[in-house]
């Protein structure tokens, strides 16, 4: 179930906090004592347990939403590089928004081997779906802004880009794990990881 578009302004990245759930949800434990045992033993080192009961419900709503053992395995042992690569297609599988731009942009752009991204990518993604939705043409500025931030920091935090101000995509390459397991779950997904079949 992909949420329909929403904001990401607070929907960070997230890798430490969703590999120690991933790991907790493969103890089998249930979401309530997930929840206890991160707050009482503030295994995120948030300052407030708003922001550790928050973030937790995030990781939590992401892993439920795929409900596949092997993603929950990737995520808490797998190399950090493999990890991050299934928590962001997590994402891919949660945010329509974050979904339309890897598979939209980046997956089009690997697609046809054209390794450019620069700013106006980003600028013309986001004027095209305020003139088709009319929700995100009901965001401010400053939420677009914010959402535009998450996106880059996205290709950043997963190699995509070497820093903020790159103009040029990196080969990406996904593990035969990772590209088994997203065939299964979603195969459409598998362009924004620059992996054709």
């Amino acid at each position: 179930m992909i949420v329909e578009y929403k904001t990401i302004t607070r929907e960070q990245f997230l890798f430490n906090e969703m590999r120690i759930v991933a790991g907790l949800l493969l103890e089998n434990k249930s979401d309530k004592e997930i929840f206890e045992e991160i707050e009482n033993d503030n295994l995120f080192q948030y300052p407030t347990n708003t922001s550790i009961r928050n973030i937790t419900s995030v990781c939590l709503r992401r892993f439920h939403n795929v409900e596949d053992t092997r993603v929950l395995e990737v995520v808490s042992k797998g190399s950090p590089l493999e990890a991050r690569q299934m928590c962001l297609f997590l994402m891919i599988e949660y945010y329509k928004l974050v979904r339309d731009f890897m598979v939209g942009i980046v997956g089009n752009k690997y697609s046809n081997h054209d390794y450019t991204f620069i700013r106006r990518d980003i600028n013309s993604f986001f004027s095209r779906l305020q003139e088709q939705n009319d929700t995100i043409a009901s965001w401010s500025e400053g939420t677009i802004g914010k959402c535009k931030q998450v996106l880059m920091k996205l290709l950043v935090d997963n190699e995509y880009l070497d820093s903020l101000k790159t103009e040029k995509l990196n080969f990406i390459y996904l593990s035969n794990t990772n590209k088994e397991i997203i065939s299964d779950i979603d195969k459409s997904v598998l362009c924004a990881f620059n992996c054709f079949e």
